[in-house]
């Protein structure tokens, strides 16, 4: 791609951290120290991990008596049963991490939030409520290309996305929500979230800028035991509360997701898993009409496979992973 970068990741790191127990609660503090020869400013952002400092985990635990807990700071969050397939975890994603090639643990960026867990007889929750919206770490051009409808071809340094994400007081908080308990050998979770689309999911003509149209999301998942391995299956329907019946196409539509996932041992410490990821674009004919004189229309299915295979060696002290992402679409 012209006016772009031949490599994508050329860095050194030093891992930092500290952890403290006490009774009923803990605490952990742990980033990165980075040089960078890809980033061009070494301006510290620790919300997006630019800079000389990559601050991972900076929170505080507390045990509520016997079935409560809360956690509050920086932290990773996660959920949901998919592998690398995300439906209803509608945590913080470093997306440059992932595709240029940084260590897996990467692709979850911290979340600045409270966390709250209740654990009884009939089920459990956890509410997390992220006072400020925690965007994802988007690919815009800097460090990798990407197609850009705006200007209808792969772009780099010569397109930069630039972004306007919500940022009003007491407007741009998030919600998310998780509801689970086990049946018999299967663990069933309901899910919920209110805040913004992660990545870019709407265009200002007005002002020229990506933004983050509200978004909020229910659905439900279950993973067990099935023949000689394990089925994992999710389901998501994201509401886009600014294109509610997908006549404006300058805001993503509201989809429905599903995933369906399957893993055995094949021999002996060799793990097999697949997975199938589906979303449909709802209101697609609605979509189609409002679309601009050759604006290129999106599908109205996007499919994913992936497949990971697992080999544990030298007595299980060595990981061997390969994992692939094929797209019909």
């Amino acid at each position: 791609v012209d006016n772009q970068r031949n490599g994508s990741l050329a860095e050194m790191r030093l891992e930092m951290g500290k952890d403290v127990q006490w009774r009923d609660g803990a605490a952990k503090i742990s980033g990165d120290f980075v040089y960078d020869a890809i980033e061009d400013s070494r301006h510290l952002a620790l919300e997006t991990g630019a800079g000389w400092l990559d601050l991972r985990e900076a929170w505080l635990s507390q045990r509520l008596g016997e079935s409560a807990e809360v956690k509050v700071g920086r932290q990773i969050l996660t959920w949901g049963v998919g592998d690398l397939l995300f439906i209803n975890d509608l945590f913080a994603k470093d997306w440059n991490s992932f595709l240029a090639g940084r260590d897996e643990q990467f692709l979850k960026a911290p979340s600045d939030a409270l966390r709250g867990g209740w654990y009884g007889e009939l089920f459990n929750l956890n509410l997390v409520y992220a006072p400020r919206f925690d965007v994802d770490r988007y690919i815009d051009g800097r460090r990798l290309s990407y197609y850009s409808p705006l200007h209808g071809e792969v772009v780099g340094q010569n397109g930069l996305l630039v972004a306007d994400r919500p940022d009003h007081s007491g407007e741009d908080d998030e919600w998310a929500l998780r509801l689970y308990r086990a049946l018999g050998r299967y663990e069933v979770a309901l899910y919920g979230y209110q805040g913004f689309w992660k990545s870019p999911g709407g265009f200002d003509p007005l002002t020229g800028t990506a933004v983050f149209p509200p978004l909020a999301v229910v659905g439900a998942s279950s993973r067990g035991p099935l023949g000689p391995g394990i089925l994992s299956l999710e389901i998501g329907y994201y509401d886009s509360r600014a294109d509610g019946d997908g006549r404006d196409p300058l805001v993503d539509n509201s989809e429905l997701c599903a995933l369906a996932g399957y893993e055995w041992e094949l021999a002996a410490n060799t793990l097999l898993g697949f997975q199938y990821y589906l979303e449909a674009m709802q209101d697609y004919g609605r979509y189609r009409t409002a679309l601009f004189a050759g604006q290129p229309a999106r599908d109205e299915y996007r499919q994913l496979l992936s497949t990971r295979v697992t080999k544990l060696a030298m007595n299980q002290n060595l990981t061997l992973s390969l994992f692939g992402f094929y797209s019909p679409t």
